[in-house]
């Protein structure tokens, strides 16, 4: 199971810095979906099932590119794969320009998608690049490590941009309802104006920091046995196929990214169906990347010295479904309280189930990690399903359908992640 790095031992205390300020990025265009929904929701003159395609079209772009990123890494390694998603993500904030410029939903949906291609190689090599950066038992602490550069940027990602994006929302809103069509048009084109500046500075430092990782003195670094067939559990095995317990962390990982955005992107949209003003509801997103932040830290100071990684993952799945179910039972900004409380379960999930998916995997960690990263698809998915049943049923009881997916991820904690496995 065990797997390592280069024969001789450096200090990887610079690679880990860099990868860290990827996390970084990777937090803070990510959660920025949580307030674009809103606010997309108003510019465009969106229905809610219609503003949620705000995560799909940035989620979906992960099952579309995460195989050919893989291949891409094949060609390029990790470095020059890194450097290529920047620039990439860099490409889809500019397309923020004209989707401003002619307020067209398709089009911000159209940059969303860019900026998640680049985000699918971006992750598709820094997940695994962290992950066999040192001792496989430790990894989920590791990850932890990225996992706060990644949340305190989206802690601050929706406190910047709600400030810059949302503001006084709730008075624009009743404001445009007493205007007629020309006045209505020209108020909208200006709130749509408001993210040209922001995401112009987001292409610059995407760029920038794509230059700095040309020039770093970042690493490759390989699995154990990824050049040939004598991994721990590679030996003897053709494909992905061959691994079970890989399959089995696709499925869980599929499913935590769904209930993890529904936690922190939906929720700013959950809280403004149950009658909170948007100017409060802004603010929601920070509250649940808070308590996965403290998760992380629990993370960091448990794993492995007191807690294995499947173990976490058990005790992440029960808190899931215990805050889950009082989320449902409970009124107001109590639901909301459950609904944060959330990222504290989520938080060690996707540090644990990264490592028990992938180890052994050999000269196959490469594509067995844009499988894995084909699964942040569950961002698209259960969040638009969640809309959808919402409508029908009321968008607080739709949230019964996080708990199927942490009884799912509890199963992988249990055994899932030893189905076929030699060891």
């Amino acid at each position: 199971m065990n797997q390592t790095i280069q024969p001789e031992k450096k200090n990887y205390t610079t690679p880990v810095i860099i990868i860290g300020i990827l996390f970084f990025i990777f937090g803070f265009v990510t959660w920025l979906n949580s307030t674009l929904i809103p606010y997309l929701q108003i510019a465009c003159e969106l229905e809610t099932a219609q503003a949620v395609l705000v995560t799909f079209a940035f989620y979906i772009s992960y099952a579309v590119m995460a195989f050919p990123s893989s291949w891409v890494l094949k060609k390029t390694g990790f470095k020059s794969g890194m450097m290529l998603g920047l620039i990439i993500m860099a490409l889809g904030a500019l397309i923020f320009l004209p989707a401003a410029n002619s307020r067209e939903f398709g089009l911000f949906l159209t940059g969303l998608f860019v900026i998640g291609t680049g985000l699918a190689l971006l992750q598709t090599a820094s997940n695994p690049y962290i992950t066999i950066l040192g001792p496989i038992e430790s990894a989920a602490k590791r990850i932890s490590v990225m996992g706060i550069c990644n949340k305190l940027a989206g802690a601050l990602a929706p406190l910047i941009m709600g400030a810059i994006m949302l503001k006084n929302a709730d008075v624009l809103v009743e404001k445009i309802k007493t205007m007629d069509a020309t006045q209505k048009a020209a108020e909208l084109d200006q709130l749509a104006s408001r993210v040209i500046v922001p995401y112009v500075i987001i292409a610059c430092v995407l760029i920038a920091l794509s230059i700095f990782i040309k020039f770093s003195s970042l690493p490759e670094v390989k699995a154990e046995g990824e050049e040939d067939s004598l991994g721990s559990e590679a030996k003897d095995r053709k494909t992905i196929f061959s691994f079970p317990y890989l399959w089995l962390g696709f499925i869980a990982l599929f499913l935590y990214v769904g209930v993890e955005v529904m936690a922190g992107d939906i929720i700013q949209v959950y809280g403004k169906s149950i009658g909170i003003p948007l100017d409060v509801a802004k603010h929601f997103t920070t509250y649940t990347m808070l308590s996965m932040l403290a998760g992380y830290l629990i993370g960091i100071v448990c794993i492995p010295k007191y807690i294995s990684q499947n173990t976490a993952l058990k005790s992440s799945a029960i808190l899931g479904i215990i805050f889950t179910i009082a989320a449902i039972f409970t009124a107001g900004y109590y639901s909301i309280l459950f609904i944060a409380l959330l990222g504290l379960a989520n938080a060690l999930v996707w540090p644990a189930i990264w490592p028990l998916a992938i180890h052994g995997l050999g000269r196959f960690t490469k594509t067995g990690s844009a499988l894995l990263i084909v699964g942040i698809a569950g961002g698209a998915i259960l969040p638009k399903i969640w809309a959808n049943v919402g409508a029908t049923i009321g968008y607080q009881q739709a949230f019964w359908i996080m708990v199927p997916c942490y009884l799912f991820i509890f199963y992988f904690a249990v055994s899932g992640y030893k189905v076929g496995s030699k060891k």
